[in-house]
């Protein structure tokens, strides 16, 4: 009776383990069907992260930084004052500037003044001019007159002598007028053309002013978007040249996601299709997205140095195609994905 006990016993301990490890083949294998029968009908891919549009702020002039107005990783809106730089020296500018436009107004006003007189003397001339041609007239009808009347011995040959002499001093006064009117026209035309150059120099000042008050207007540095400051690369009191990078707003009110699959998982892939996103940094959370483009080169190809497989020994690499997916109900997870997440790519097939 004892011997069939422990054989009772023994053949117990001997079908437990292999009920345990039966039972472990199986989840196995079941667990092994499911990665298979999703590897079928899914195309994957972890090389993927969430994307949002970056809008550097630059500043646009040279100076030192007096005010900043807000801190690291804050959220702005759009128009808020970020940073003042010093425009003292522009403002001393701009008025030097304003200074001599009033100059050139002033030299305007001159130069018109001149054109009236001149209109004035020309005026004067041409009057000068008509007189003298009245008075040629007379002068030569009564030089014909008289020559008539000293072949009757009507009248004296000093009278003739006087006549002529009227008449050349007339036909003088005459040419004189004529050039006095050219004159008078030549130096209207003259001043007039100077006051066109005053009038030309003033639009070029006041030019000026408006570009030295426009670059005033951007020792105001402004928020272009909506969003949160990235690490400011500045601080108060330093100064700063024209182009310098300051920092960078994260503009969160677009997000997608950028999805590198290799190229032999493309002829599954189409523009529409719907996605499943796992996010690392958030691994129960449900997100969905849909393909909206796919690049017409590989990463590579917009690297700073793109490979060229007719230099050096060519080794195949298996490339890679950024696709853009567009995340659905993106407004739901703004407080959530945060640019540069790692994302895990599941599209099903």
């Amino acid at each position: 009776m004892e011997t069939e006990s422990k054989k009772e016993t023994g053949t117990g301990k001997n079908i437990l383990p292999r009920i345990i490890i039966s039972t472990v083949v199986i989840i196995g294998l079941i667990f092994l069907f499911k990665e298979v029968w999703f590897a079928i009908n899914h195309e994957e891919t972890d090389n993927a992260q969430v994307e949002m549009r970056l809008v550097p702020i630059i500043s646009r002039v040279s100076g030192y930084i007096n005010k900043s107005c807000a801190d690291d990783y804050s959220t702005v809106k759009k128009g808020q004052l970020l940073m003042v730089v010093d425009s003292a020296e522009l403002s001393l500018q701009l008025q030097e500037m304003q200074a001599d436009l009033a100059q050139s107004l002033a030299d305007i006003e001159n130069a018109e003044a001149s054109v009236i007189n001149a209109q004035a003397l020309l005026a004067s001339a041409k009057g000068n001019l008509e007189v003298n041609k009245l008075k040629l007239s007379k002068s030569s009808d009564d030089l014909k007159r008289d020559k008539n009347l000293i072949e009757g011995s009507a009248i004296t040959q000093k009278q003739l002598d006087d006549s002529q002499s009227v008449f050349d001093i007339a036909s003088r006064q005459f040419e004189t007028s004529k050039v006095d009117v050219k004159v008078a026209e030549t130096r209207l035309t003259v001043l007039g053309s100077l006051v066109n150059k005053a009038k030309a120099q003033a639009d070029i000042k006041k030019a000026h002013i408006d570009l030295q008050k426009l670059k005033i207007s951007y020792c105001y540095i402004y928020a272009i978007a909506d969003g949160k400051l990235g690490k400011k690369n500045v601080a108060e009191g330093q100064f700063i040249q024209a182009g310098t990078p300051l920092f960078t707003i994260v503009n969160s009110s677009s997000q997608w996601v950028v999805a590198n699959f290799k190229e032999n998982q493309l002829k599954n892939l189409h523009l529409g299709q719907i996605v499943n996103l796992k996010i690392d940094g958030n691994p129960g959370l449900e997100v969905h997205g849909k393909i909206s483009s796919l690049s017409d080169a590989t990463g590579a190809r917009f690297s700073l140095l793109p490979p060229d497989n007719a230099t050096g020994n060519f080794v195949k690499v298996t490339q890679r195609v950024p696709v853009r997916i567009e995340i659905i109900d993106e407004g739901k997870y703004k407080d959530i994905l945060r640019a540069g997440m790692s994302v895990v790519v599941s599209v099903p097939i």
